[in-house]
């Protein structure tokens, strides 16, 4: 009984957790040939990028899931599939089925198992990608796709009065919302529906929070969905169809806000607006109070110093004007001087041409018509007798003693009554 109890207490040998783990990684790994330079195929979750440039992610399939890590220097040994899904990002590999190849490894720090890749191969696209492009090409098909589309999307409001949160109510997301939004605009309404953001019952309530906001007696002006950072699992839920639907049709304009920038989910899709995280999207729900006090200050004074402002412009614009009009009237009144100073010289010895020839003629005309002029010929010596009718006496005849006549001479004339009558002539 001693022997056996002694036995049955006896320690045996003792390994301490380094030499256990060591031991492990040495005779279990290292050395078993089943394990060295397998292949595994899985679907692709959490893959995250250092400075280092070493990658991590989980691969898993539908019962378990193990780490890998994918060293810088063997991203060159995977195929050229994998490479054109990197250029659309880190995430863009999240829900890829892979097939990796190299050694199970024991992280003797954590006791945890990791798979270290040494090649990898897309196999194709995971149950999860597969249903996310399926969920994404339907509701580009229904024109829900308001993220390429921005015209589909619905106008935020300016400044909203009220403003509805569906997210979790526990963490910091929740805290910095409200900090973010009370810091800007002090006087916003601010009302949360708190929901789990991941797991099992996740979507239903996060379904029934924007439900219960489209109903509300108390109605909003805008609504934030969304969630603080996460692995791609974590997020997951904002890829489920109805979380999505629910998004896509709520009466209220909203804004998506899910994980961080580099995180896009269906929600960011079909909401109005994708902020890149929930501060940005309380940053973006409201302006800043101070800049619209500043600004209603400024357009106030502005609005006090345009009358001035355009009588000063009036006033100098009519200057303007009556400086431009009085030198053109200046150029115009210069330019008919000049051409009457030019007439003025033209038509002085033009007139008196004109005249010495008036003159010329009239002399002409007067010699003519002194010459024919019956007068004329009294400057010879002869004379005109007129009676009193003023006609002229071309002879004796008719005429009677007693007659006054009216003789015209050369420089005057006379009057005479007729005595005697006598025929010169008369046989």
């Amino acid at each position: 009984m001693t022997a056996s109890g002694e036995a049955g207490n006896s320690p045996g040998r003792t390994f301490s957790v380094t030499a256990l783990t060591q031991s492990i990684r040495k005779n279990l790994l290292a050395n078993n040939p089943k394990l060295s330079g397998v292949w595994i195929e899985g679907e692709i979750s959490g893959n995250k990028i250092y400075s280092s440039g070493h990658r991590y992610f989980t691969l898993k399939d539908a019962d378990a899931a193990i780490s890998c890590v994918l060293f810088a220097f063997n991203v060159q040994h995977c195929d050229d599939a994998f490479h054109a899904a990197l250029k659309n990002g880190e995430s863009a590999v999240n829900g890829l089925k892979v097939q990796v190849q190299g050694e199970l490894d024991l992280n003797m720090s954590r006791g945890q198992y990791s798979f270290k890749v040494r090649s990898l191969r897309i196999a194709g696209q995971g149950d999860r990608m597969a249903a996310f492009n399926a969920l994404k090409k339907k509701l580009e098909e229904e024109d829900l796709n308001k993220l390429d589309h921005p015209e589909l999307r619905r106008r935020l409001p300016f400044l909203p009065h009220r403003i509805a949160i569906v997210t979790s109510p526990s963490g910091a997301v929740i805290h910095d919302m409200c900090n973010v939004i009370t810091r800007r605009f002090p006087n916003v309404e601010i009302r949360l529906f708190p929901v789990k953001v991941q797991g099992e019952g996740a979507e239903l309530e996060i379904v029934g929070g924007i439900e219960f906001f489209n109903t509300s007696a108390w109605v909003p002006d805008v609504m934030i969905v969304g969630r603080g950072g996460g692995s791609a699992d974590d997020l997951w839920t904002f890829n489920a169809e109805s979380v999505v639907r629910a998004v896509a049709t709520a009466k209220i304009p909203v804004i998506s806000a899910v994980g961080h920038e580099s995180d896009v989910t269906l929600c960011d899709y079909v909401a109005d607006l994708r902020a890149g995280t929930p501060s940005i999207a309380a940053e973006r729900a409201v302006p800043v109070k101070a800049d619209l006090v500043a600004r209603v200050r400024d357009l106030s004074s502005r609005l006090e110093r345009a009358p001035q402002q355009a009588y000063e412009s009036l006033v100098q614009r009519l200057d303007d004007i009556s400086f431009r009009l009085c030198a053109h009237l200046q150029g115009v009144s210069s330019r008919y001087e000049r051409r009457m100073q030019a007439a003025a010289l033209r038509l002085d010895p033009a007139m008196k041409v004109a005249f010495q020839r008036a003159e010329n003629r009239l002399k002409t005309c007067a010699a003519g018509l002194n010459h024919l002029s019956p007068y004329g010929v009294l400057e010879r010596g002869y004379s005109i007798t007129m009676d009193d009718f003023g006609h002229v006496v071309r002879g004796v005849k008719g005429l009677a003693e007693g007659t006054r006549l009216t003789t015209r001479l050369a420089d005057g004339s006379a009057t005479s009554v007729v005595e005697r009558i006598s025929m010169e002539g008369a046989a």
